[in-house]
């Protein structure tokens, strides 16, 4: 199932077809903030309320144009000069795709560091998402030669790749801020782990490695056995709850997001919006066959 989502995900029939149906936008927002920054502003508000910080994610990847990656570029500034203004605890996250690394790296390099200047003036942070294994070198080096320029740019390494845990030392030996996620593209079992348990003892393994550093990462999951396998392993080393935070998915388990907050963990939810949602929607049902019997639910009531 999760191959033919991501399959449909990328096909524009399909989105023509299923959008046809009323309850099928509705079921969307489930898992998106909405089309608008003033959207993506009131839920982090609501995140903050309940004591979660929040990142902002503009939907949209693989720009094909210099003038969209510009566009884009524009947005997420002023997305932070929003953040400012608006005195909310929240952060951005970037896909380079989206800031023309397809197009031209000199090109996309230059957008991520026109962000991260303005993430610095307003004393914030940018996090470069990964994407597929395609650009993960291309990911690694930006990001690595933004930092040269100013620290407060992070990356997401994504525990199914075999080649994570080596990216992971040599990144922390550069001091970056790692976000550890399992990851939720489609990749050939040449370089991913094909088994969940396979992922999940990488996971486990690469979280170990960050928690052990004197350096503030994030840990993605909602998958409860990796979140006590974290909480394990901060109490065996005695290190606290303020040298690290859970990141989870706006939408998905918010009972867990306030659980941890109320037991004193620093949590952020990731917070996507924009026009360009439905390929994120469609990763979101393919990770979990709840997600897709919760949507069909909600077409039938339609």
């Amino acid at each position: 199932m999760r191959a033919i989502l991501l399959f449909l995900a990328q096909r524009d029939g399909f989105k023509n077809f299923i959008m046809r149906f009323k309850t099928f936008r509705g079921a969307a927002w489930r898992f998106v903030a909405g089309e608008t920054l003033d959207d993506a502003i009131r839920a982090v508000r609501e995140a903050n309320r309940l004591g979660i910080r929040g990142t902002l994610d503009l939907l949209g990847e693989n720009t094909t144009s210099r003038e969209d990656a510009l566009k884009s570029t524009d947005e997420v500034i002023g997305m932070l000069d929003r953040i400012r203004a608006e005195k909310v605890d929240c952060n951005v996250s970037v896909k380079l795709t989206q800031l023309g690394l397809a197009l031209d790296k000199e090109f996309c390099l230059e957008n991520l560091r026109s962000i991260a200047r303005t993430a610095g003036r307003h004393d914030n942070f940018v996090r470069v998402d990964m994407e597929d294994h395609n650009y993960t070198d291309a990911t690694i080096e930006l990001v690595l030669r933004a930092r040269e320029e100013t620290s407060n740019v992070g990356i997401v390494v994504q525990a199914y790749l075999y080649r994570t845990e080596q990216d992971v030392a040599a990144l922390l030996e550069k001091g970056v801020k790692i976000r550890l996620c399992k990851g939720a593209y489609l990749e050939p079992v040449a370089i991913a782990f094909e088994k969940k348990r396979d992922t999940d003892a990488n996971f486990v393994k690469i979280m170990r490695m960050l928690l052990d550093s004197d350096i503030y990462h994030a840990i993605a999951t909602h998958d409860e056995a990796m979140i006590s396998a974290t909480r394990q392993y901060v109490r065996e080393r005695k290190l606290g709850t303020a040298r690290f935070e859970f990141q989870m998915l706006y939408g998905v388990r918010r009972d867990l997001q306030v659980g941890l907050a109320r037991e004193g963990y620093n949590v952020r939810v990731y917070i996507p919006y924009g026009r360009r949602w439905f390929p994120y929607f469609m990763r979101r049902l393919a990770e979990r066959p709840a997600n897709v019997f919760f949507v069909l639910k909600n077409l039938l009531k339609g």
